[in-house]
Order: C-alpha cells, then sequence, then structure tokens
C-alpha cells in the first residue's frame, strides 16, 4: 500500500519516527511530507532514512511535475501525525498553503489524522469544532490520549502510540465482516506459583493475541481480551480482563464463553502446576532437598468445547498450538498435528506453528498453518497479517 504520512510541527513529532517504521516494517511503501515547522523538530534525515524515500516539503520545487496532484493520485491512504491545533484549523478551512495541504484538498485517498497538543486547546471551542468539521467530511480522527504533556502538565492531548496509530490507521481501511459479533481472545502466557516468588512460566509474550484484537476490532468486532500476565500498554481495548495461573484463566473463559460468538485462544496455557505451592520463600539450603510435585493442569480449551456442546452453543472456538517438529520430518508433519488436535479437542479451528530453536517467541512475524474441518491453508507475515488470515478463515466458518 502507498502510504503518506504527514508530520506538522509540534514537540510529539519525534513520535512520527515510530508511526513511519511501523508502516515500513509492515511492508508499506511510505513517503513523508513534514511541514517546514515539523523539521524545527525532527531532521529530514531522520524521516528518509525510516521511509527509505527522499523528503520533500516545498510546494515550489518541480513545479512542472504538479506533485501535489500526482502525490494526493498514487496514495492509499494519508496519516498526519501530529496534527497540531494550527494544522487542523487550515485544513478544517480548506486552507492549501503548503505541500501538505494541497495534497490532502487534492486527494481522494482515505485521511486519518491524529491531534497533539495541550489538553486546554484540544478543549478549546475553535478546535472542536475544527474536528467536527474534517470528521463530517470523512476524516478519521485518533483520538488524543491521556497522559504527560510538554513541561509537568499531565492531561488529554497526548500523541497516542506509534502502534496505535498504525493500528488506527489501517483499521480505517478494514472491511467490516466481523460487525456486530462478540470475540473474545486470551493471550499470554499463565504463571503456576512454586512459592511466593517463583513460578512455573513459558516464553509466550502475547503479540499474537494483541494482534488478534487489534484485527477484530479493526474489523468491526466487540473485543474482549483477557490478558495472561501482559505489561504491554492495553489501554486502546475497551474490555479487558488481566488474569494469571490456570484456574484463573478457566473461569474467566467460562464466563466469557456464555456471550460470545468467538472465542480464540492464543494463551500459552501450562500443562502442569505445582501440587503445593510452598508459602513463603524457598531458600537455597531448603530447595536442594526439597522435591516439588507436578500435576496436571485441567485441558482448559478442551472443557470449553465440552460446556460448548453441554449448552448448544453457537460459539466458534480457535486454539492454537505451538508445536516442536524436530530436524528432518516432513513438512507435512506439522499440519498432521494440527488435525489430530483439531479433533480431540472438539474445536472447529486449530492453528499451529513450529516453535524450535525459540522460533517466533517476541518475534513480530509468524508462519502458521490454520487447520478447520473445512480444510487448511498457510499464513506468513507479520503478526498482524497473520491474524487477519486467522480471521478470514473465522468468517468461512460462521458464513
Amino acid at each position: 500500500m502507498r502510504i503518506l504520512v504527514g508530520v506538522t510541527g509540534g514537540i510529539a513529532a519525534y513520535k512520527a519516527a515510530g508511526v513511519i517504521r511501523g508502516f515500513t516494517e509492515l511492508g508499506h511503501t511510505v513517503k513523508v511530507l513534514p511541514t517546514q515547522n515539523a523539521l524545527r523538530f525532527i531532521g529530514a534525515t531522520t524521516l528518509e532514512a525510516l521511509s527509505h524515500n527522499a523528503v520533500d516539503p516545498d510546494l515550489y520545487t518541480d513545479v512542472d511535475s504538479v506533485k501535489h496532484i500526482a502525490l494526493a493520485q498514487e496514495a492509499d491512504l494519508i496519516v498526519v501525525a501530529p496534527a497540531t491545533a494550527a494544522f487542523l484549523a487550515r485544513y478544517a478551512s480548506g486552507i492549501a498553503d503548503d505541500l501538505l495541504l494541497n495534497v490532502l484538498l487534492a486527494t481522494k485517498a482515505k485521511v486519518v489524522v491524529a491531534p497533539a497538543m495541550h489538553t486546554e486547546m484540544w478543549f478549546h471551542p475553535a478546535t472542536i469544532s475544527n474536528i467536527e468539521t474534517i470528521r463530517s467530511r470523512g476524516v478519521v480522527v485518533i483520538e488524543p490520549a491521556v497522559g504527560r504533556l510538554t513541561g509537568e502538565d499531565t492531561g488529554a492531548g497526548r500523541l497516542p502510540e506509534p502502534e496505535v496509530i498504525v493500528n488506527g490507521a489501517l483499521a480505517s481501511l478494514a472491511n467490516q465482516d466481523l460487525a456486530g459479533m462478540k470475540v473474545t481472545i486470551a493471550t499470554g502466557g499463565t504463571r503456576e506459583p512454586i512459592d511466593s516468588v517463583r513460578y512455573i512460566g513459558n516464553r509466550s509474550s502475547g503479540k499474537q493475541g494483541i494482534a488478534l484484537a487489534d484485527a477484530a476490532a479493526a474489523r468491526g468486532a466487540q473485543v474482549s481480551l483477557i490478558a495472561i500476565n501482559i505489561e504491554t500498554d492495553l489501554s486502546r481495548f475497551d474490555r479487558v480482563a488481566h488474569v494469571s495461573t490456570t484456574q484463573e484463566l478457566s473461569v474467566a473463559l467460562s464466563e466469557q464463553v456464555i456471550d460470545s460468538d468467538v472465542l480464540l485462544m492464543p494463551a500459552a496455557v501450562s500443562d502442569f502446576k505445582v501440587e503445593s505451592a510452598i508459602a513463603g520463600k524457598l531458600s537455597r539450603s531448603e530447595s536442594a532437598n526439597q522435591a516439588i510435585q507436578l500435576v496436571a493442569n485441567p485441558d482448559v480449551l478442551a472443557g470449553l468445547a465440552d460446556l460448548k456442546l453441554a449448552r448448544g452453543l453457537k460459539t466458534v472456538l480457535v486454539g492454537f498450538a505451538a508445536e516442536v517438529i524436530p530436524s528432518g520430518e516432513n513438512s507435512g508433519t506439522l499440519q498432521q498435528r494440527a488435525e489430530a488436535k483439531l479433533t480431540r479437542k472438539k474445536i472447529d479451528l486449530i492453528v499451529a506453528n513450529d516453535v524450535s530453536d525459540g522460533k517466533v517467541f517476541d518475534a513480530d512475524s509468524n508462519d502458521v498453518v490454520i487447520v478447520s474441518t473445512k480444510g487448511a491453508t498457510y499464513s506468513k507475515g507479520t503478526k498482524l497479517e497473520v491474524a487477519n488470515d486467522v480471521l478470514d478463515a473465522v468468517v468461512h466458518l460462521v458464513g
């Protein structure tokens, strides 16, 4: 996709670097259109290095090429981050006094703006009116975050984090095939206590589940996220429940499955727990003679499948399987294991990947096979791209 990133002259301009990187890492072609004031806050060299394209903020060079029209016609998406109060005022009034504003007035592409300014400016009647005006024209406005501002003040007006802007902008182009559906996603890794400070855990980052939540929300779903020991900022989601152990996860899921159209389980659930967790902290000298007895945790997903059957629920259950495939085994092994688990767990869809040698964990990309009773497909790319492929398979099942 061809994306133009407009950068205007506010202190939050430094965050535009993260927005540009976010789009380029997803494989999009990015060109940056900074205003002259923006270049007072962030250099053209940085913008060119991250976008891999030259930066030209000047309306009055290469006039014969009519570049503002060419840029406007070529763009699939235009994102302005940060969008200052002054920029919003000129844009709402139709003033085209620089290259960015000329492009915006000439384009038919989707336009997304992410305002950033001091709280008083954000709530000023003039800014409120300007935001209402551009929204009425189809511009998508990503609301400012609440947080630390310039100086010592805190409040509304902070530019959202780059990943929020990137996901929000891409969401504006997504189809709405999950509109009206309730989707529950459990992600992260459980921790089973050994004593008061130690636990049995795993290497799951929760990134694939968060990508699924972003993708589902972008496609119109009402998303409930069950975050298992995740410390990442999840404030962009309206419904987030935090749990730690397998037991806590099981309780949360049993409550959610009854009211969900789709339940996805990219969670890494511990197969075992300590039979009797030790009160206090086990010392080094004590541990030398202390045997830790492990017992199996219940199969949470299989239990949900039983609950679905017993209550006659229509919930689509999607499982995830992290497999270790020995080197030398044929390429069909992963799919075969996924098909076996699909049948054994009595679920509707399963997504499997090969995590041999630490692959995938905490990475931004994934490589999976998606298996249902209707067949198997493969997906490879960023975790957001994989998330959308998984949701495509879900929509196919629901339809």
